[in-house]
Formats: C-alpha cells, sequence, structure tokens
C-alpha cells in the first residue's frame, strides 16, 4: 500500500505541476492577447489600486478574522479546501502580546475571483484574484505589528464517512451523526504558495501531521476550480464551445403523452448524448395519471433541488404506491438524500435505506 501511494503522489504531483504550467504559460497569455486580464499586484494602475483598496476596507476586512498563533489562541480548526493565509509577523499587536505567525481564513462567502469596473481597466476584461488583495493590505489587520510574509494555503481533508453499514441498525442516523464532522477529517493533502517560506511550510506540514510528499506547492491560486465562473462573466461567445443540446428519440417527438409513446414499441435513451427530459415527464405525468397506481424507483444522486424527487413526492400525495431505494453513502450527496427520503416518508412513501450492489443515476 505505502509504494502504491508513493506511486499515486509521483503521478498528482506531475498532473498538478502541468496544470499551473498551462495556466500560466499558455492560458492567462491567450486570455490576455484577447483583451481578459488577470492582474498581478505589480500590475494595478493608481486607480485599480484605489477601488481595490475601497473594495478590501468594505466587503473584505468586516468579514475575516486574523487569529495570532500563541498560547491563548491555538491554531484554529481549518475546514476541507478552505482558502487560508499564513501570516509571519514581527513585534507586538495592539495588547501588547507578542505572536510571530496568525492564521486568516477567508469566509466562503467572499468571492475568490473580483472583476474590476471596465472603465478602470485597459482591457475589456479586467479580474483580480481575492488572494492578490489579501496579500496586498493584510498589514491592515495587523496594526503595530510587520508582516514578514503572507502565504496561502489550502488543506484537502480525508472526506470519507466512516460507517459500517453491516454493523449500523440505523443507517440514516449513523450517518447523519457523521456528516458534521466531515469538513475536519485527517489532512491529506497540503497546498501552498510556491513563495511560502521554508519555516511556514515546515510549520504547517507539522501541525497537520503532514510529510514532503503531502506537499504541494502552486504557482497560483490554490483552488483553480473558482476560475469555472469566469467565462460566465465574459461576454466572447467565440471563444467559447457551443452548449451541448441533447436530442430527442424521433418516437417521442411525435407525442406529448410518454404512454402513448412507449405502447408504440421501445425507446432506448443514450444519456448524456439524449436528453434526460423523457425521464422527468414520464415521471411528471405518472405523478397524475389515475391509470398509474404504483412507482417503484431507486435514487443514487438527487441535489437539493430535484424536478424529479418533486414527482415522486407528488406522486405519494396523490395517493400512488411510490416505493424509492435511497442510496445512502452516494459520496457527497448524503445530505441531500437524507432529506428527500425524510420528505418521502412524510407524505407516506415506502423508503428503503440501505448501499445499493449498483449504483442507477
Amino acid at each position: 500500500a505505502h509504494e502504491v501511494y508513493r506511486l499515486v503522489c509521483d503521478e498528482t504531483h506531475a498532473l498538478v505541476k502541468e496544470q499551473y504550467a498551462l495556466l500560466n504559460d499558455e492560458i492567462l497569455p491567450l486570455l490576455a492577447s484577447e483583451g481578459i486580464r488577470f492582474l498581478k499586484r505589480g500590475d494595478w494602475s493608481p486607480a485599480q489600486r484605489e477601488w481595490i483598496s475601497a473594495f478590501f476596507f468594505r466587503e473584505v476586512m468586516p468579514v475575516i478574522t486574523p487569529i495570532g498563533l500563541d498560547p491563548s489562541h491555538p491554531f484554529p480548526r481549518v475546514l476541507n479546501k478552505s482558502l487560508n493565509f499564513a501570516v509571519e509577523l514581527e513585534g507586538r499587536d495592539a495588547f501588547g502580546r507578542s505572536s510571530d505567525a496568525a492564521i486568516v481564513q477567508a469566509p466562503r462567502v467572499l468571492p475568490r475571483v473580483i472583476q474590476l469596473p471596465r472603465e478602470l481597466g485597459d482591457s475589456e476584461y479586467c479580474f483580480v484574484f481575492l488572494s492578490s488583495i489579501l496579500h496586498e493590505f493584510v498589514h491592515e489587520l495587523f496594526a503595530g505589528m510587520k508582516v514578514l510574509g503572507c502565504y496561502q494555503f489550502r488543506v484537502t481533508r480525508n472526506s470519507n464517512l466512516f460507517v459500517d453499514e453491516e454493523a449500523v441498525k440505523n443507517l440514516r442516523t449513523k450517518i447523519q451523526g457523521e456528516l458534521p464532522q466531515r469538513h475536519f477529517g485527517d489532512a491529506v493533502r497540503l497546498e501552498v504558495a510556491n513563495n511560502c517560506s521554508e519555516a511556514m511550510t515546515e510549520f504547517l506540514l507539522g501541525h497537520f501531521n503532514l510529510t514532503e510528499r503531502d506537499l504541494y506547492r502552486v504557482a497560483g491560486p490554490v483552488n483553480l476550480v473558482r476560475l469555472m465562473q469566469v467565462p460566465d462573466w465574459v461576454m466572447r461567445d467565440n471563444l467559447k464551445f457551443k452548449p451541448f443540446k441533447p436530442g430527442t428519440p424521433k418516437a417521442l417527438q411525435k407525442s406529448s403523452n410518454l404512454f402513448e409513446a412507449i405502447r408504440g414499441g421501445d425507446i432506448l435513451l443514450h444519456h448524456p448524448y439524449q436528453s434526460f427530459n423523457p425521464i422527468i415527464e414520464l415521471l411528471e405525468q405518472s405523478a397524475t395519471d389515475p391509470q398509474v397506481v404504483a412507482i417503484k424507483m431507486t435514487v443514487y444522486r438527487t441535489g437539493t433541488d430535484s424536478v424529479l424527487m418533486q414527482s415522486l413526492l407528488r406522486a405519494a400525495q396523490n395517493g400512488k404506491e411510490v416505493t424509492v431505494v435511497v442510496e445512502l453513502m452516494a459520496r457527497f450527496d448524503e445530505e441531500a438524500n437524507i432529506g428527500w427520503a425524510t420528505k418521502l416518508e412524510e407524505v407516506g412513501a415506502h423508503v428503503i435505506y440501505g448501499v445499493v450492489g449498483y449504483k442507477v443515476h
């Protein structure tokens, strides 16, 4: 197992290195050539700096609480994959306390990418990372102290739910009890900015009980997934893939009544290339059709806003015999599944909990 883990670490380090090389050497320069720029602190104009400063004092500073590390203030609990900053300090704070380090946690309510007003930029679209803003103004959080360094970091934790479904009598109750601790599982990976000092890196590794193999130094934001929102802000269709529109079988194009279409012959739906709407339509029609007496279904992943589950609720409310097998161990969807299962039970549906042998989406 240790050998396999070493090989996995080697592979993931290479993948992460390639990921940031693509971002910095290809994607960002190509975006800049198209008038879409991500400004570094050294590139800010006086007008941009003034706007960003006002943004920091108005939107950022009121919602963050720096925590100086000393005997009376231990290391705070760091959420799984949350954005945090380790700050190296010198001197004494306003209360006369001496601390050589502090942790600043970025609340999830703060945007990780901020778009500047168009009139302030020399390009059509200008963006600034929240990490750049905090780096620039972090000294404002530590009055009377000197900031020696500020480094972003992120911890990935083991998010498995440790539940033995064979030994637990009430699987739902057990999982509900495990969910609050999911974000505080054992650390398995530490990502830090590539300029993070050796002393701070060693300190963080030691605190999270990790080794050098678990360390990833990155040349950019520690969470690149946050960049996924940027295409929605950029109105440049020529730079985007055309939205994929799933098709509908000809047999279903002829009739709006799903039962009539099915009587005409078997219909095969090939997802995701063909639309899932016929499944939703079938359930919606079944919920109100007086000839439908029972609906039986296996549910794996639902989400918090599910049209499918709403149809099942409506069917049960209309007196149909609704039986649903709910997969409680659907990774990261356990809470949503439990919520829907509870609602189904409240309207009289028969819900079977368990770990299903075959995953059905």
